[in-house]
């Protein structure tokens, strides 16, 4: 790199300095090159949590990460590009409800998922408890299938971002991850990469997801709508609370079937609200729609008419899976051993913790620990009494889905310390929308 060195920029950050865009341009460069070794990147990443970026630094640094790479554009397709990223929790299958609606209202719609680690599942996992199903397509094939039906559901190109390839496996080891500023470029990058011109962000909040408390999740969409504002995207963010899943399915197959089912008009009213939410929002940033009821309403109409249903279909197909799962939901895997969990004594449900019912899920395999873990797209937890609700003893709380008696039995003493019931009556969790940009 020329101008400063890398030490003079780790310096410089270290006092709370700000580097610039070429700065921070060639310092990624220099790393991905290999010519900047990973102490020296890790020493800078360190003066960042400590010190923070400002917003401009935040943005060139999104920016250095996005040309570190690969990028798409769409100069084929005439519909609006719209993304949407969700920053993780537990239950979230909004994506395989919200992509082929909005491709049936007539936008192009291109979700790049990636894998669950932890007690967060994956998009992509989920996707493949569909039979054959298949989410690696070369880009060729995958720009005609967004020009035939308007939608893929892919993951993330190898070629895309590779500096935040390096600088995430980097944070995850040297204690820096939990930095705003690096989150959202991390974050940001990836969309920017992907070419849309219409940006929503699920940011969650709550014992299930990454930020905590609302207001840190208020900061992070704040940083997020900033950079990709800054960028020319229309971009708005949703905070939306994670202290108990999103519907009731947690694990891939099953989840599949529940989104199947919000997407012929059933499904947890939950999962549609927030569907409807931030397809609203996509439609008005597109100009798909002038306002909010116009977008709310001809989401309604593409769901109860089945169009949305019938670009699932299409989409399913194109990627080599089954398309019948989509009216004949018994066609997904099913775990041998469903066991109910059921309440010990009488009163109102004070917590269905998301981490914790994400932790059982985790333990039959639903999900993986390390990188390298296999997944069992049966297994799961299906919820059956959400906060607020009043239970009576021997009532159900939960089913478990597992290959095993053992197994479920296992799960069941995670799901004990996830379920709090008490005595005094408990209100139901409302945890309003709130949008950012």
């Amino acid at each position: 790199m020329s101008g400063p060195t890398a030490v003079e920029l780790i310096e410089r950050k270290k006092r709370g300095g700000e580097l610039t865009p070429d700065e921070l341009r060639g310092f990624l460069a220099g790393y991905v090159s290999g010519a900047i070794p990973d102490y020296q990147v890790a020493s800078w990443l360190m003066a960042v949590c400590w010190r923070g970026m400002t917003g401009p630094e935040t943005l060139a640094l999104t920016e250095a990460m996005v040309e570190s790479g690969e990028t798409l554009d769409w100069p084929e397709i005439t519909r609006p590009t719209v993304d949407k990223h969700s920053t993780g929790g537990v239950g979230d299958k909004t994506s395989v409800v919200l992509v082929p609606l909005m491709a049936a209202a007539g936008a192009a719609f291109v979700k790049m998922s990636g894998r669950g680690l932890g007690h967060t599942g994956g998009t992509l996992d989920k996707l493949e408890s569909i039979p054959g199903f298949q989410c690696e397509l070369p880009l060729d094939e995958m720009r005609a299938q967004v020009a035939r039906i308007g939608a893929a559901l892919v993951g993330q190109s190898g070629d895309l971002v590779p500096a935040d390839k390096k600088l995430y496996a980097l944070r995850d080891v040297t204690g820096t991850v939990d930095s705003i500023p690096l989150i959202a470029g991390s974050i940001m990058s990836k969309k920017l990469a992907g070419g849309a011109r219409s940006i929503v962000l699920d940011v969650k909040w709550g014992s299930g997801a990454f930020m905590q408390t609302l207001e840190e999740a208020r900061v992070l969409a704040e940083t997020l709508v900033r950079i990709g504002e800054g960028a020319g995207r229309r971009t708005r963010a949703v905070l939306s609370g994670m202290r108990q899943p999103l519907g009731r399915a947690v694990g891939n197959a099953l989840e599949i079937r529940e989104a199947i089912d919000t997407l012929r008009g059933g499904g947890p009213a939950d999962l549609w609200a927030l569907t409807l939410e931030l397809g609203s929002q996509l439609l008005e940033l597109s100009g798909l729609a002038p306002d909010a009821a116009t977008a709310r309403a001809r989401l309604t109409e593409l769901r109860d008419s089945g169009a949305g249903s019938r670009v699932l279909e299409q989409l399913i197909e194109a990627q080599h899976g089954d398309p019948r799962v989509v009216n004949d939901p018994a066609l997904l895997p099913s775990a041998p051993v469903v066991l109910p969990f059921a309440a010990d004594a009488e009163g109102w449900v004070a917590t269905a913790d998301a981490r914790g019912i994400g932790d059982a899920a985790l333990a039959l395999g639903a999900g993986r620990r390390t990188k390298a873990d296999p997944v069992d797209p049966a297994v799961g937890i299906v919820v059956r009494a959400r906060i607020g609700d009043r239970v009576s003893a021997g009532q159900p709380l939960a089913d478990v889905h597992a290959r095993t008696e053992a197994e479920a039995q296992a799960a069941m003493d995670r799901l004990r310390a996830a379920f709090q019931l008490s005595a005094s009556e408990i209100a139901a969790a409302d945890d309003a929308y709130e949008t950012v940009g």
